[in-house]
């Protein structure tokens, strides 16, 4: 987006005109920005900067009239200089180059979102994943000193070596406690009896 081919031949000679510090000159034309806004420099005093503290420049911001007050907008560029954070203003091919900047940064957060969004999280309900499916892991085969654990036979009470059958997480699982089926209720006060 280039202003550049937004102002006519009209306005970009007046703005030249303005732009040029004549010494009888109070205020002077410093730039202008993508959005249309225009940059001034003034003294309020002339002297010397270091006697007169009214002699400094002041730099303020200038609206198109068309433009209403929340819609305004100013850049960082602009808002470093304006608040003497940077010397020398920005020009338009640095205020476009920021603008294809900020436009690469949100396409690249928006495959980003995407890239995340794939990933299964760890809230969903099984089953219902929407990334890839995560294969379950199967810690018998990693890991044969639990395998040889289950497998293995143990001594009951006469003696007798028999199979560990019963898996006391298994049975947490299958048992439902009163608090898995409890719903929250609407709750409806009863009116306050009157004094």
């Amino acid at each position: 987006m280039s202003l550049a081919k937004q102002i006519g031949p009209i306005r970009k000679a007046w703005y030249q005109w303005k732009a040029i510090r004549f010494p009888w000159r109070k205020r002077f034309l410093v730039g202008l920005d993508l959005q249309g806004n225009t940059y001034w420099e003034f003294r309020l005093t002339r002297g010397d900067p270091a006697t007169s503290p009214d002699s400094r420049f002041r730099r303020i911001v200038k609206y198109p009239r068309s433009t209403h007050y929340s819609d305004v907008t100013v850049s960082p560029q602009w808002h470093q200089w304006l608040r003497y954070q940077r010397s020398s203003p920005p020009t338009l091919d640095e205020q476009a180059l920021d603008v294809a900047r900020q436009e690469r940064i949100k396409l690249l957060a928006a495959e980003a979102d995407a890239r995340w969004e794939a990933k299964p999280s760890l809230i969903d309900v099984p089953g219902r994943e929407k990334g890839q499916p995560v294969p379950p892991l199967n810690t018998g085969r990693t890991q044969p000193q639990e395998r040889a654990a289950r497998e293995s036979p143990t001594p009951n009470e006469r003696g007798e070596l028999t199979a560990k059958k019963d898996d006391p997480w298994k049975r947490v699982a299958r048992s439902t406690a009163p608090g898995e089926t409890w719903q929250p209720q609407a709750w409806s006060p009863t009116p306050a009896r009157k004094r």
